[in-house]
């Protein structure tokens, strides 16, 4: 069966995310254990990543769990958003990009709360492809099955006729269980490589 669709995850794929260190710069700043910080915002974070609360709501928890003030939240959170968002993998991004119209193009992400505009502002992601499905926005992440069907069913393809990207193996994993033909990312050049050797073999 053909090839129809091509999906891409954000984080680590199409976004070059490295540590910038911010989470020890804020556990030094108040007198936290290393992995203190990430223990006690781990509901934060959760809800975040499914949509349970808004973005004014995480950063009234955040000030309430680590006793800071307004402005000290929008300092965390500035930190936090500039290590999320990274720097575009400009080759990655490009290839993706022209992809269409040949094939129906998606982005798949477990996101946060506040992604959408934020990664619009600076990559324009809606102008890459067809579809961004956020986990923040569903009520449901990476590797469930059903955002694995949500996301085919809205591309109106069948798993089979699906190449999806993603840099975590779990996630690869969990495609490939719900019939996409998945490719665990590694790097720029092996990930486009072997999407093509994909896009060849099932041409027609």
């Amino acid at each position: 069966m053909a090839i129809r669709a091509v999906v891409f995850d954000i984080g680590g794929v199409l976004e070059h995310t490295p540590s910038t260190g911010w989470v020890e710069k804020w556990e030094a700043r108040l007198n936290l254990k290393p992995g203190e910080l990430d223990e006690r915002l781990e509901g934060v974070w959760r809800d975040g990543s499914v949509g349970n609360i808004s973005e004014a709501e995480v950063k009234k928890r955040v000030g309430e769990i680590l006793g800071l003030d307004p402005a000290q939240v929008e300092a965390f959170m500035d930190d936090f958003w500039e290590e999320y968002v990274g720097k575009l993998n400009v080759e990655l991004a490009s290839y993706f990009a022209s992809l269409r119209p040949r094939y129906r193009t998606a982005i798949l992400s477990n996101s946060f709360v506040g992604a959408r505009r934020r990664e619009q502002e600076r990559y324009r992601f809606d102008e890459m492809c067809d579809l961004i499905v956020y986990s923040h926005e569903e009520g449901m992440e990476k590797p469930e099955q059903r955002i694995f069907e949500l996301t085919c069913k809205r591309l109106g393809v069948q798993p089979e006729e699906t190449i999806f990207l993603d840099d975590v193996e779990p996630h690869v994993a969990a495609a490939r269980e719900y019939g996409i033909q998945a490719i665990l990312f590694q790097n720029t050049t092996q990930a486009i490589s072997d999407i093509e050797d994909r896009l060849q073999t099932y041409s027609s």
